[in-house]
């Protein structure tokens, strides 16, 4: 088993997949890696992240710096779970340029979405340190979600009334 990766393994893993690259692509954390990042978690079991555009090298250089760093990599995006409204690249915040590649966090907003989906206890949190630390706002996420909302038939394990209900019971404030 791998240890946890902290924000100086997580960093010491985009300096070296940056090394390895030598075509310019942007790679999107999610989930657990922007909440180490962005300090409110102090690990993660994951790093979560996709790329754009995808390149056969950075697959190859993930397979080897796994092993080489000891850290766990899964490709994954919140654009797995649940529908990604256009502009998503524009609303994902920069953390830093290594070698050819330019890291971000994935939209705020659809991370957001995408917890909520999911439910567990500790994305519940994540959502709440989202809004506390102004990367998401509520009601821009109310919007963000009525967007989407039309196209959850593409996303057959989702219930989009007991997703409805739990994006409000999340993001509307108590009366």
């Amino acid at each position: 088993m791998r240890p946890l990766a902290d924000a100086d393994r997580i960093r010491r893993f985009m300096q070296a997949l940056g090394t390895a690259v030598n075509e310019e692509s942007r790679v999107y954390f999610t989930g657990g890696a922007t909440a180490v990042l962005l300090g409110w978690r102090s690990s993660t079991i994951d790093v979560d992240l996709t790329m754009v555009p995808e390149r056969d090298r950075i697959f190859r250089a993930l397979a080897h710096l796994k092993d080489e760093l000891h850290i766990n990599v899964e490709l994954a995006s919140p654009a797995d779970f649940i529908p990604v409204a256009s502009g998503w690249e524009e609303r994902s915040p920069f953390i830093a340029h290594e070698g050819r590649l330019f890291f971000h966090h994935f939209d705020p907003y659809a991370q957001a979405l995408s917890k909520i989906e999911r439910g567990h206890v500790q994305d519940l949190r994540d959502v709440q340190e989202l809004i506390s630390r102004g990367l998401v706002d509520p009601q821009r996420a109310l919007a963000y979600f009525e967007q989407i909302e039309p196209l959850l038939y593409r996303y057959p394990a989702i219930d989009p009334a007991r997703f409805r209900s739990a994006v409000e019971a999340v993001l509307r404030p108590a009366r």
